[in-house]
């Protein structure tokens, strides 16, 4: 948050909110809900469109990318709304991209994008380093958290099959298997993989792609996890596809994703820190779906996020203020991160759906 925002604050709230933690600042405080929600919607308003030559006129584009069009909708023109990027110490740009919207179905993607084949450009060699230490710890409570918003699916395996979609150094497999889970991952990095393998017992780490490794390609999972996965992946029609054809019948999908209706987002426009070096595109409960539909999922429910230290009770903000921030949460749709499980059939809305809200996909 920059200093000119910082004194905006506090000129309106006074220091009555400052022991609050920033994260949760936006929720909380009388008001900023709405004025947030109306300073996006005023946002895409004022935001140009324009044809995807005339986008390509005006924005360069580096070595590994390429422009696109919309993926869920197929929508050609572009809103161009936010270059979020990266400073060293002396003020140098490290990174920097811009972010479009579809104008047709409010997708936000990155455009130019990454070409699928240079994607690895985006990852450190020693990206394994960079999930271990107090970021497993905090990854781990989180995966704890999600499978229980989402009981009693990942309560009990039951030698049930499941697939972890880029199981980095196998922080949830080490949670699936202790559940009894009959539990496979995949990943791209092969350091993370082998750290993923001394770590786990029963369940396995395998490096590349679901159709690269026979005891992956062969489908029948009851259950695939994509953690923190969703925003890299550059071809995502594709890839759910492809997840649809390894679920068994009545199996399901969960995902967690950075949410592109944050009240964040709408609050801190490029500085939103769900704009990484790495992320290439931006789901909300509106636009998931249309993936999901062209993938050939059944249904998708969601489960509200709250933020880690509200739902685990290590928050330090009084009751007061924790349930202003879950109204704001469930009237905004505005958590932070998304999360998500899709149905691959009927038989899986049968199963799974009972007591919850679920978005029918399949006509």
């Amino acid at each position: 948050m920059t200093t000119a925002k910082r004194a905006v604050a506090r000129a309106l709230y006074g220091s009555r909110y400052d022991s609050v933690p920033w994260a949760q600042r936006v929720y909380v405080r009388p008001g900023e809900r709405l004025a947030r929600e109306l300073q996006w919607q005023l946002r895409v308003r004022r935001a140009p469109v324009v044809s995807l030559d005339e986008y390509r006129r005006q924005v360069p584009a580096g070595a590994i990318e390429e422009f696109i069009s919309c993926h869920l909708c197929g929508e050609t023109r572009q809103q161009p709304l936010f270059t979020p990027r990266a400073l060293t110490a002396r003020g140098r740009t490290k990174w920097s991209y811009r972010v479009v919207r579809c104008p047709s179905c409010g997708f936000l993607y990155r455009n130019p994008n990454i070409r699928p084949e240079r994607l690895g450009d985006l990852y450190a060699k020693n990206y394994s380093q960079f999930l271990s230490g107090g970021y497993s710890r905090r990854r781990q409570r989180r995966y704890r958290l999600t499978m229980e918003a989402f009981d009693p699916i990942l309560t009990d395996g039951d030698k049930r099959r499941l697939l972890d979609f880029g199981c980095g150094s196998g922080l949830f497999l080490d949670l699936a298997e202790q559940r009894g889970f009959d539990a496979r991952g995949v990943d791209l990095s092969p350091d993370s993989v082998e750290l993923a393998n001394q770590r786990l017992t029963s369940a396995t780490a395998y490096h590349g792609a679901p159709e690269d490794v026979p005891e992956v390609a062969e489908g029948g999972f009851d259950v695939i996890t994509l953690w923190s996965v969703l925003a890299h992946l550059p071809r995502p029609v594709d890839d759910f596809t492809k997840f649809r054809e390894l679920l068994a019948p009545g199996g399901v999908l969960l995902l967690l994703t950075v949410n592109a209706a944050s009240l964040h987002l709408k609050a801190y426009g490029s500085d939103w820190n769900g704009f990484t070096r790495n992320h290439l595109m931006f789901y909300s409960s509106s636009t998931l779906p249309l993936l999901l539909r062209k993938a050939g999922f059944a249904g998708v429910t969601f489960a509200p996020f709250y933020g880690d230290t509200i739902e685990s009770g290590t928050t330090r903000l009084p009751e007061t203020l924790r349930r202003r921030l879950r109204r704001s949460v469930a009237a905004s749709d505005g958590g932070n991160m998304m999360r998500a499980m899709a149905f691959a059939d009927r038989q899986a809305v049968e199963r799974w759906g009972p007591g919850r809200e679920v978005v029918r996909l399949d006509g």
